[in-house]
């Protein structure tokens, strides 16, 4: 009797553990949402990217949104008309002024669902203070046992203060490039650079502290899981002042996008923004008009943490015996990645391998050295 019990007992939980379904909640949302990241600073231009998400559950990558009439006015009744230089990103060559007002525009023409007109609220540009300090600490980290092997990973940090303590809300984003090596004699091309941008979303306030000051502040985390810090490394922190909406506006998304993915795959009552549709107050927006005075500091790392990966421990496929110093489709399909055919050698050989990520380091970044490279 009890080994029936049990039989039905673990058929009932079969039978349940197949039934599980993906759940979405039922919303009121459209197939079709805009999505709006703009930015203007005292800095170089100004951009704002307009695309199209989709509703709760559905997982596809935004699309652009191509062919819309983009303009910014400020308080002065100036209007500064944005370029589109790529499909949904446009561009204003000009810069923003601190204590100006500025009003994004958007006219969807045929690009949408429907042609709306869309606004933003207007948002005065903040002074904000420099970057202090930027600085690292190593991490060391061991392995499961039974290896129990150390490795370092790389923690950076900053610092940040105004002395007129006027800048209670700060937001960082920043560009990371990195030295790359390939270790093989023959490689095409054996040294670059690789650039990323951040997509972190970094946010801090002061607000309701007697004195505005950010002290090691968390920034960046840099595993070793990547070859970032094996030859050298370089960071552009960019430093941004926010009204507090705007503050709010990237507190809430953090935790949102946090939970759920991307900015293209949440419900837009979930995060504020002060965009509108003209015509249609009802239809939906997700994202932020920003307006913010900018201050830039880089910051280099060069040294040794241990147990850097390598990245190329695999690169070679086929290793080919004797004097052969042409390779039928060679740099096609088949790249050499060094060749011995001294003393040393017995017998000679050639090695090769079938990606070329292996021998060109320009599939993953470029051989001109940046300018600001020391």
């Amino acid at each position: 009797m009890q080994r029936s019990k049990n039989i039905l007992i673990f058929i009932l939980i079969l039978s349940l553990s197949g039934c599980i379904t993906q759940f979405i909640p039922e919303t009121d949302e459209g197939r079709e949402m805009i999505v709006v990241e703009g930015l203007v600073t005292d800095h170089d231009s100004s951009t704002v990217k307009l695309s199209k998400s989709f509703p709760l559950g559905e997982k596809r990558n935004a699309v652009p949104l191509s062919g819309c009439s983009v303009w910014i006015t400020d308080d002065m009744q100036r209007k500064f008309d944005l370029t589109e230089t790529q499909s949904g990103i446009y561009i204003m060559y000009c810069r923003g002024e601190v204590g100006r007002k500025y009003t994004l525009h958007i006219n969807t023409n045929n690009s949408y669902t429907k042609r709306y007109t869309f606004s933003s609220y207007p948002v005065e540009m903040l002074p904000v203070p420099p970057v202090d300090t930027i600085y690292y600490e190593k991490v060391p980290v061991t392995s499961p046992a039974p290896f129990n092997t150390v490795s370092d990973q790389c923690q950076i940090y900053i610092d940040a203060h105004d002395p007129d303590n006027l800048c209670k809300f700060y937001r960082w984003d920043y560009t990371e490039t990195w030295e790359i090596r390939i270790p093989f004699s023959k490689a095409l091309n054996s040294v670059c650079w690789v650039t990323d941008k951040s997509s972190e979303i970094n946010v801090k306030s002061t607000d309701g502290m007697s004195e505005s000051v950010i002290s090691q502040y968390p920034l960046h985390y840099i595993t070793n899981e990547t070859d970032r810090l094996k030859v050298k490394y370089s960071i552009l922190v960019n430093q941004y002042s926010l009204p507090q909406e705007e503050f709010s506006y990237w507190e809430k998304l953090k935790a949102v996008t946090q939970n759920v993915g991307s900015l293209y795959d949440v419900t837009p009552a979930a995060i504020p923004n002060n965009i509108y549709c003209v015509e249609n107050p009802d239809e939906k927006v997700l994202g932020y008009f920003s307006v913010s005075a900018k201050t830039s500091k880089r910051f280099f790392i060069r040294d040794f943490f241990m147990r850097q990966p390598n990245l190329y421990k695999d690169c070679i496929h086929d290793t080919i015996f004797g004097n052969y110093p042409v390779i039928p489709y060679l740099n096609t399909s088949v790249w050499i990645l060094e060749y011995e055919y001294g003393p040393s050698a017995n017998p000679p050989y050639t090695a090769v391998t079938y990606t070329q990520g292996c021998a060109d380091c320009t599939v993953r970044g470029t051989n001109i050295k940046p300018l600001f490279w020391k």
